[in-house]
Formats: C-alpha cells, structure tokens, sequence
C-alpha cells in the first residue's frame, strides 16, 4: 500500500471516529421514521404516565391549598420567626430560579458555541425553566404578607402615586424573573413552532390538527421562513445568555446588600450563578432519564448527551467547590469575628451541622464520580448523583438563608427555626405542581426539537458519506 493510501485510510478512520462519537440518531432509516418515532409519544398512552400525573395533579392540589392556608391565615402560618423572617419560603425560591437557569445555559449558550449535541435535550431542558420559574415566582408573592397588592411592586402610573422603591430587592426579583420568564417562554415557543407544525400534519384527527394548527402560526417550512427562523433564534438565543448571568446575580444581591454576616459577600454574584447551573443540570439528567426509558429515546439521546452533561456537572460543581473555599479563606482573612464565627463555628458546629455537612457531601463529592466515563453512562448512578446534588443545593441555600439568620450579632437574639407544615406542603406542592406541568409537556407537546434533530440527522449523513467512499478508495489501493 503507497504513502498515500496510507494516509487515506489514516484519514478516513479519524473522520469514521468522529462520526461515531457524533451523538445523534443511527438506527433509523429515514426522516419519516425519525419523525414517527419523536411524535409518537403525543399519540400514544403511557401506563407508566397517568399514575404519575395522578399523584403530582394531588401535590399541585396540596400546594394550592397550602398557599389559601396562607393567603387566610398569613405567614403567621409558617414557621418563620424573629430573627429567622426569611426561611423555607425564600429558600424554595432561590432554589427554583436556580433549577430554571440550566434550560436556558443548555440551549442559549450551547447554541451560541455550535454545540450540535444539544438538540435532542435542549426541548426538556427549556420547558424545565418555564415550570421551575412558575413555581419560583409564586414564593415571593406569598412572602408578602398581603399577597393581593402583589401589583405594587410593577411601577404603573396610580393617582395615589404609589411608586415601588427601588432601594428595595423586592422590585429587583420582580424585573429580573418576569424578564427571564418573558424571553424563555418566546425561545421556547419559537423553536417548537416547526414541530407543531410536523404535529400538526401528522396529527391522527381533525381536532388535533386544529389545536396543532393554531399553535404553528401557519408554518410552512418554506426557505424565507427558515431564514426568519433562524435569525430570530439566534438573536433570542444572544438575548437569553446574559439573562442567565444577570439574573441569580440579581437574586444573589438580595442578600449581598445587607450587613448580615454570611450574606454581606462580592463573591455572592459568580457563587449564585454557578450553583443555579449546577442544581439546574442535575435537575434535567432526572428528568431526562425516567423520559429516555419510559418512551424509549435511546437511539436519540444516547450515551454520548449523558456523558457531555455529567461533564459539565464535574465542572460546575468544581467551580461550586472553589466558591466554597473562597467563601471560606474570606471569612477567614477578613478578620471579621462575626464572619469567622459564622463560617466556622455557627454552621459546621451549630444547629445545623448536620445539613451543612451533608450539603458538602452531596455538592463536592457527589459529582467526582464522573471523572470515569463508565459512571458517566451508567444510568442508574447518574440519576442517584443527580438526585443527591438536587438535594444537596437545596440544602446550601437553606443554610445560607437559615443558618446565618438563625445566629445574627447579637445571642440574646438568636433563636432557633423548625418549618411548620405549611412550609412542608409548600415545598412539597411545589415539585408536584412542577411535575404535573413537565408531565403536561410530555403528554401534549413534541418533547425533542424534531427539526434539530432531523437537520443534525441530515449532516451526519452527509459528513459519513465521505468517509465510506475515502474508506473504499483507501481499501483498493
């Protein structure tokens, strides 16, 4: 065989390699096969489907009633305290802002660097941010105390000039969720608007492609269409990716600004950020998994999606570790008493060590599993690592609320917290209320970007072709 036989093979066996790492569909032949087996779902029932969306409709029905126990009795019905004002309630919202910044850092961000892996997750990932910002919206709303003047913190033109203060980071949270929610809602819907129309023509009755109709906007695939399409994706896309990095640092100022030992904090910002993209990963490996499993998506998010995101936990949670240590040699440097004692004593020796240690169990330990890449394929460890991270940020931001309130300046203030069953049923009510959205989604809406897939399909084959004919000149020669 001559040299440059040689390096035709050589040549044709990386690019082979390549294409078999490429993680995207390979056992089916066509794209009406591919759209058949993405859409069939929305066809057909799942037994594994109604008994869960059962139990989370009676938890979304506890979290209603659990929010009338508070809205008739007030926050008198919590467990809150003096000086413990901010406990369970905060702490669930901060934890769901958090869980709702994966969806758009999956597929704003991901887009924007040509990460073409993406398709087949980011439909889960993003509708994951609207349910979670549904949820994380409320908790304020109901911390009020008179949650039906909620509209006071909306600047709008009253002839009793009641104006919000903006001193206040009530307003912030308000500006920062509802802007969030408004440009991840119109990213979402703009990427599913050619699968509802793929929905809408393949819908097995007239009714349903009626619904279906009305919510493609009359899509037609045409290439002027396209070119819109994809201009306004993109631009959407590069709007959304500062939103993910202003936002929770938004939410983390609310406790920056104030003089309280453990919050007063620059490094609060880039802490915030990173957790919420930590937990909001680990959040959409569960709820990708059971859905892989139950609707048999194996061939569309393969091993190689698992993978890529346990990678970007180890990183994440890498960046979490070092955000702990920062926070640490601070406290510690600073020479500040209060903040010494709070880092050091107060939380891993006070009341609740306990949950401060489990805390660094869960976030730091937890993700060094995936340095292997047979525990980042391994389903079953990836959704027990990802459960225990779920787990284990909500446990940070509840000594980060909890514990440093719990313990101020002065002792003779101190007092200790216990949540009431409103808080529980809160907590509760709020992951079933979200399941029972997600599990709406599943039932009702093409649950991975059809048309992404199918595109990225496209170049796969295209970009094998090559290397079957480069293989074959190689052979002969």
């Amino acid at each position: 065989m001559t040299t440059t036989a040689v390096d035709s093979v050589a040549q044709s066996q990386a690019a082979r390699d390549a294409v078999e790492e490429f993680p995207v569909v390979y056992d089916v032949p066509d794209d009406a096969a591919l759209t058949d087996q993405i859409l069939s779902p929305i066809w057909t029932r799942s037994r594994a489907w109604w008994p869960l969306f059962i139990v989370s409709g009676l938890l979304a029905v506890l979290f209603i009633y659990a929010m009338g126990v508070t809205f008739v009795r007030g926050i008198g019905s919590w467990g809150n305290n003096v000086p413990v004002a901010w406990a369970w309630g905060i702490t669930d919202f901060v934890w769901w802002i958090g869980i709702g910044h994966a969806g758009t850092f999956i597929s704003a961000f991901l887009i924007l660097l040509n990460q073409r892996w993406r398709a087949s997750i980011n439909r889960f990932a993003e509708s994951m941010t609207l349910f979670a910002l549904v949820n994380a919206s409320l908790f304020p709303i109901l911390h009020l105390g008179r949650p039906w003047f909620f509209y006071w913190l909306i600047p709008y033109p009253a002839t009793m000039g009641v104006w919000p203060n903006f001193k206040s980071s009530l307003p912030w949270d308000v500006a920062a969720v509802s802007t969030y929610f408004t440009v991840s809602l119109l990213f979402w819907y703009l990427g599913l608007v050619p699968d509802l129309a793929a929905a809408r023509d393949r819908a097995p009755g007239i009714t349903r492609r009626r619904i279906y109709g009305i919510f493609a906007l009359g899509w037609r695939g045409s290439s002027q269409e396209w070119r819109h399409y994809r201009v306004a994706y993109t631009l959407l896309a590069g709007l959304a990716t500062p939103l993910v990095i202003s936002v929770h640092s938004i939410v983390s100022l609310d406790f920056a600004i104030t003089q309280l030992p453990g919050w007063h904090s620059t490094i609060f910002p880039p802490y915030f950020v990173v957790g919420a993209i930590y937990s909001g990963l680990a959040m959409v490996l569960m709820l990708i998994l059971p859905a892989r499993r139950i609707f048999h998506l194996k061939d569309i998010i393969t091993e190689a999606h698992l993978s890529n995101l346990a990678k970007l936990m180890l990183v994440t949670g890498s960046m979490l570790a070092y955000s702990y240590l920062c926070e640490a040699f601070v406290s510690w440097y600073s020479g500040d008493p209060f903040e010494y004692y709070t880092s050091f004593v107060a939380r891993p020796l006070g009341p609740y060590a306990i949950i401060f240690w489990l805390m660094l169990c869960a976030n730091i330990l937890t993700p060094q599993l995936f340095w292997w890449k047979r525990m980042r394929t391994n389903t079953v460890v990836l959704f027990g690592a990802s459960l225990l991270v779920f787990a284990g940020m909500w446990c940070e931001r509840f000594i980060i609320i909890v514990g440093s309130l719990n313990r101020d300046f002065l002792p003779s203030s101190w007092h200790f917290y216990a949540p009431s069953w409103v808080d529980i049923s809160l907590l509760a009510g709020s992951m079933g209320l979200f399941c029972f959205l997600f599990l709406a989604f599943l039932r009702w809406v093409p649950m991975v970007a059809l048309s992404e897939v199918k595109r990225l399909h496209l170049d796969m084959r295209k970009e094998r072709q090559p290397v079957k004919v480069r293989a074959a000149d190689g052979a002969a020669s």
